[in-house]
Order: C-alpha cells, then structure tokens, then sequence
C-alpha cells in the first residue's frame, strides 16, 4: 500500500497525471505498478487501476489476474471497479474512501455515492489501509 501511495505522489507531481497510484501484487511479487495518467494520454480511462491491470495482464499473459491483490491508493471508481469485477482479484486493498475522494474535490457519479458501501465491500473483498497516509497526498 505504501508504494501505491508513493505513485499517487509522483502522478501528482507528473505533468498530465493525477494523484493516484495503484500496485498488484501475485505470491508476494510486485507484477505490475502505475499511476493515473489521464491528461498525459489524453484518455479518460487511464486511471491508475485500469493502467496497472493491462500491465499485470500483459506480463501474465492473461485476462484472469485470480491469485493477484490490488493496492490502490483510492478506492476504486464504477469503471475501475468493474474491470476489478473482470480481473477476479482476490483482495483489494485501498487508501482513501470515495468519500475522502469527494471531500478532497474528486467526485465519482452519484450512482456509485448511491450504492450500499458495505455491499460493494464484501462483493469485491475491498478494505481500507493507511487511510490518512492516502489523503494526506491531496493535503500537501
């Protein structure tokens, strides 16, 4: 999670990126890490998750990261979330809340703000670490 918050602070000193990161992890191997790159690429789905599945996907030579963890250093969007659903991660693992997000002017739809939090948890095993450490990239 710590490497997940340190790309989250160098997206956000990268021109073009934004201040998220995420890293997955299979048997305690690092397989892949990135940061959201949405501005450098000009391409509103680079957010840090998508970046870091095709990445893990491309070094395993698969489409099913089972058997994988994912640390972001934010709690996933509806699009991440849903490539998340596709990836099968076993854990994710995440920083800052969607609330945080919003607090901190990042804002998901309403739709995702309107779902059960606790549901979502549970569907994809999410849980929260260093939290303070995650926002406190927003803050400085």
């Amino acid at each position: 999670m710590e490497l997940a918050i340190t790309l989250a602070r160098k997206g956000k000193v990268t021109s073009g990126a934004g201040p998220f990161g995420a890293v997955i992890v299979k048997d305690d191997q690092i397989i892949a890490k990135a940061y959201n790159k949405v501005g450098k690429q000009q391409d509103p789905t680079q957010h840090a998750e998508l970046a870091v599945i095709q990445k893990a996907c491309k070094v395993l030579k698969s489409k099913d990261l089972s058997g994988c963890i994912l640390y972001t250093s934010c709690e996933p969007c509806m699009m991440c979330l849903g490539a998340c659903h596709w990836a099968n991660f076993d854990v994710i693992y995440f920083g800052a809340s969607a609330d945080d997000a919003k607090k901190n002017g990042f804002i998901y739809s309403q739709v995702f703000y309107n779902s059960d939090q606790e549901k979502r948890y549970q569907e994809f095993n999410m849980n929260q670490l260093l939290r303070d450490l995650a926002i406190k990239v927003w803050q400085d």
